[in-house]
């Protein structure tokens, strides 16, 4: 009796695959109805039926996952370890930060991508947490890691060289430029192929979008011009020029997801204008910035 119940019989071996075979096909129908979902929020519909075919679940969206772990956790260090007087806007503690831009630290060249990890309160981190998930998972899923990362990287560096130049003597903080090179994006490719979208469905998706940038850039100006802070105000350069890089890399990237966009001419006319703007940002922080 023990040796059959160590050694199951034929019939429990079919038993456990036929089990273990459903299993796998609910998890299939599952990730399919994602997929179909997610291909009609990001995808015109002349290219849903290619990335139907190809979507999968393997690999998941690290990119933004990643980062939206880890601005919150730095987050939760200065907001617990750190303690402040208040979460709603900045303080000195978050100042203070290796990671913030600060015109007279520019020659720490790390903080010109790294003042994405630091936010300057509750609102700030919530918001750009809330959208970089909603709108970067399902670009993520549709167009990998490395093209989403690139287009993120982008709109953070664009963000903090635009703020140097055009707002030259004050800080930045908020992964703002990254979260608008991503919005810019999809926003251009909505528009571009706004018939194929379903009009009514586009509509919504248009509205959506600018309730959103409406609130938050509003609120930015609000916390950079008029609200009273302890610690220095923050610019919001950030916003509009990843808004900027979004819309022109980010728009040739998200629009090749079936074809590789180094082959694309728009690619490389929109990174030489690129790195025109980030080598002539470069010099005015060498010879001309007011914060010398």
């Amino acid at each position: 009796m023990e040796m059959e119940r160590m050694n199951p019989g034929p019939g429990d071996e079919e038993d456990q695959k036929e089990e273990k075979d459903e299993r796998n096909c609910r998890a299939c129908i599952n990730c399919d109805r994602i997929h179909k979902t997610i291909s009609k929020w990001m995808l015109p519909e002349t290219a849903r039926a290619t990335y139907l075919e190809r979507a999968n679940c393997i690999p998941p969206p690290l990119f933004i996952i990643s980062v939206s772990i880890a601005e919150l956790a730095i987050f939760i260090y200065y907001a617990v370890w750190m303690p402040q007087k208040q979460w709603i806007t900045l303080d000195e503690g978050i100042c203070n930060s290796p990671f913030i831009y600060k015109p007279k630290k520019r020659e720490e060249a790390w903080r010109f991508i790294s003042y994405m990890l630091v936010h300057a309160g509750v609102e700030h981190i919530l918001g750009n947490l809330v959208l970089q998930l909603i709108l970067g998972i399902p670009l993520e899923m549709v167009h990998k890691g490395h093209r989403v990362g690139l287009v993120y990287l982008a709109g953070v560096i664009g963000g903090s060289l635009a703020s140097s130049v055009f707002d030259p003597m004050q800080a930045l903080v908020g992964a703002s430029g990254g979260v608008y090179a991503l919005i810019g994006g999809y926003f251009m490719n909505i528009l571009v192929n706004f018939r194929e979208m379903i009009p009514l469905f586009g509509v919504f998706r248009l509205v959506f979008i600018m309730s959103i940038v409406g609130t938050d850039v509003g609120f930015a100006l609000y916390r950079r011009f008029i609200a009273p802070v302890n610690g220095p105000q923050v610019s919001f350069v950030a916003h509009v020029a990843g808004g900027l890089a979004g819309m022109s890399i980010g728009y040739v990237i998200f629009s090749c997801f079936d074809k590789s966009f180094i082959k694309d001419p728009r690619f490389w006319i929109s990174i030489v204008a690129y790195l025109v703007c980030v080598v002539a940002a470069v010099l005015f922080n060498i010879f001309l910035s007011p914060a010398n």
